[in-house]
């Protein structure tokens, strides 16, 4: 394994960040390559524990000869949402200084050469220029995996329609109860920038690329056995795929969960704002009509209280952590059979 760190001077004098770059040479110049990045949102850990895990498996295939394509990996993809604390919470989603998505407003290139994209030191915001050096990393591989969770959440897997049903082995392999399929980079995410030069390729090209946005489970999912499981689902993937080389790893492929496009997810939002009350959980099955969600608006006075209800039949994907919300906060996904009634184009949250 080499470590490369890559500094990037700060915005103002006397600040920088350090991006550390972990690089697995592969003896197969015809094997798949992969990349894989955690916490570009800096406050989400689930996928920097599976990566943590995943590390000295990979060492130990290298050591041993099996790594077969190059793999690259960034545990720690964002050092500037890392390093963003507020009245001792965590707060590592959105940009300080411009309050954009950290998983936002990348650039949407048209073929896989990133010569013209902002280098390290240009006259551009360090965000602008940290997006620009995760893009040029990643591009380059076949396998792109971009590490994130939810709220509460079951594990699943965002995936444009152009990449399935070949990339049922990643739901497979991890243990993904659902996936999230999209169709459009009207918000330039990371994934999205990822696949868009990939989308001008035949489909037989394509069949050989595996783009995703990873959602491991809730921000709290954070521990030793969860990160073990992770990893290891990580690795049989990379093995099946050929790019770890691993006779005793066998993959078998029978994902058989929802496959939702995104116009099919309910997002349940609050009208007023409130005590949160769930009546379902991560993982319910739940008939149109069934409460999902009171509110309590009046502690105390029950005329106060607004019960919402599942708009059509579906999952409960995700729940919101906090049980206080504001107007117009989300409060879960359910996932529907059809196109939910509120869907708007792009992303599902900001």
């Amino acid at each position: 394994m080499k470590t490369e760190m890559i500094k990037m001077p700060g915005d103002v004098p006397g600040n920088s960040i350090e991006l550390r770059v972990l690089r697995f040479e592969g003896g197969n110049n015809g094997a798949v390559s992969a990349y894989l990045q955690s916490s570009l949102h800096g406050s989400e850990l689930p996928g920097q524990a599976a990566l943590h895990f995943l590390i000295p498996m990979l060492e130990k295939a290298e050591s041993e000869g099996r790594v077969a394509g190059n793999i690259t990996v960034v545990p720690q993809a964002n050092p500037i949402g890392s390093a963003q604390w507020q009245a001792h919470e965590h707060l590592g989603r959105f940009d300080y200084f411009s309050g954009v998505n950290f998983n936002r407003s990348f650039p949407l290139l048209a073929s896989f050469d990133t010569a013209e994209l902002p280098a390290v030191d240009a006259p551009k915001s360090l965000a602008e220029r940290l997006k620009a050096q995760l893009l040029r990393l990643a591009l380059p591989h076949e396998i792109v995996l971009d590490l994130h969770c939810d709220d509460e959440s079951e594990s699943y897997l965002y995936i444009h329609q152009a990449f399935l049903p070949e990339m049922y082995d990643l739901a497979a392999a991890l243990g993904s109860t659902a996936i999230l399929s999209w169709d459009s980079t009207a918000d330039a995410a990371f994934e999205e920038a990822c696949a868009h030069p990939a989308l001008h390729l035949s489909e037989q090209e394509r069949k050989a690329r595996a783009v995703t946005t990873v959602e491991f489970r809730g921000l709290n999912d954070v521990d030793i056995e969860t990160g073990k499981h992770d990893a290891d689902g990580l690795y049989r993937f990379l093995v099946h795929r050929g790019v770890i080389i691993d006779d005793s790893v066998k993959l078998k492929v029978d994902f058989n969960g929802p496959v939702t496009p995104l116009e099919n997810v309910e997002m349940i939002r609050a009208p007023q704002g409130g005590m949160i009350l769930f009546h379902v959980d991560i993982g319910d099955e739940v008939e149109a009509g069934a409460k999902l969600v009171t509110i309590v608006t009046v502690p105390g006075d029950p005329s106060g209280n607004i019960t919402l209800t599942a708009p059509q039949a579906g999952r409960i994907l995700t729940r919101r952590s906090h049980r206080y919300t504001r107007r117009g906060d989300n409060l879960l996904k359910l996932l529907g059979g059809k196109r939910s009634e509120s869907a708007r184009p792009g992303s599902l949250e900001a």
